[in-house]
């Protein structure tokens, strides 16, 4: 048995309000190519055994964007969130043994070295979720990574929840994560919406782990450029001038 066997589900059902397009998010073109398409990539030549696309927005046109890239397709609708999301892909992983790495279709700087570094540290730190970190320049509003004094992950705290002591946090959630995947859908199964955007969080299975008894690990990513979502135009021309570098 190769311990090292891992599934992705690749999240790329957003709109992306903010790209000022009609255009679903993940279908945005960068270097010639829909965003999209670089997580896909990044996700093969890491290793994955099988790639699930959680598609929303625009669902056909994503389709056939990437018909030919072995990749299957669950829809989410309606969108309640990023539990939500990895739930969808369920029907397809549920009776799978090795682990599922979560990815997100608007970050397409990521490498797939990255990725197997993830999985790598995850086996090693026998780990049940780990999450993909960085530590980006400040002032920013992304969810803070809060440890114990032995350095594991306690919780992550979205940017809007934190206090000021958690607010001076710079390690922060990339939205990428390495679950083991029976515990992932178990998790997301306790997962609720009383939250303000009443959506099912995926964050929240860290917490459910540590009220488990079972361990959460972080992974920092030195180059925090490299898990860089795209949310505007102007993320993507700097994504171009990086890939361009």
């Amino acid at each position: 048995m190769n311990e090292k066997k891992f599934c992705a589900v690749i999240l790329a059902a957003g709109k992306g309000t903010r790209m000022k397009s009609d255009k679903a998010k993940v279908l945005h073109v960068l270097n010639g190519k829909p965003i999209l398409h670089y997580t896909l990539e990044a996700a093969k030549k890491a290793g994955a055994e099988k790639i699930v696309a959680v598609i929303g927005h625009q669902a056909d046109k994503v389709r056939i964007e990437f018909a030919n890239s072995g990749c299957v397709f669950v829809e989410q609708k309606p969108q309640l969130g990023t539990g939500h999301a990895v739930l969808q892909a369920k029907i397809i992983l549920a009776d799978y043994k090795g682990l599922t790495v979560i990815l997100c279709g608007d970050v397409p700087l990521l490498k797939s070295t990255t990725i197997k570094s993830l999985v790598e540290n995850h086996i090693s730190s026998k780990a049940v979720v780990s999450v993909l970190t960085t530590i980006p320049p400040p002032p920013h509003a992304y969810g803070r990574i809060v440890k114990d004094d032995k350095g594991s992950v306690l919780k992550i705290v979205e940017h809007k929840d934190a206090t000021e002591v958690e607010k001076k946090i710079g390690e922060i959630n990339t939205g990428i994560y390495c679950v083991d995947t029976k515990f992932l859908f178990s998790a997301l199964d306790k997962v609720n919406n009383n939250n303000q955007q009443h959506e099912y969080y995926l964050t929240d299975i860290v917490e459910i782990a540590v009220r488990e008894g079972q361990k959460v690990k972080s992974f920092i990513v030195s180059d925090y450029v490299e898990v860089m979502g795209i949310n505007t135009l102007e993320e993507l021309a700097r994504a171009e001038i990086y890939l361009l570098a």
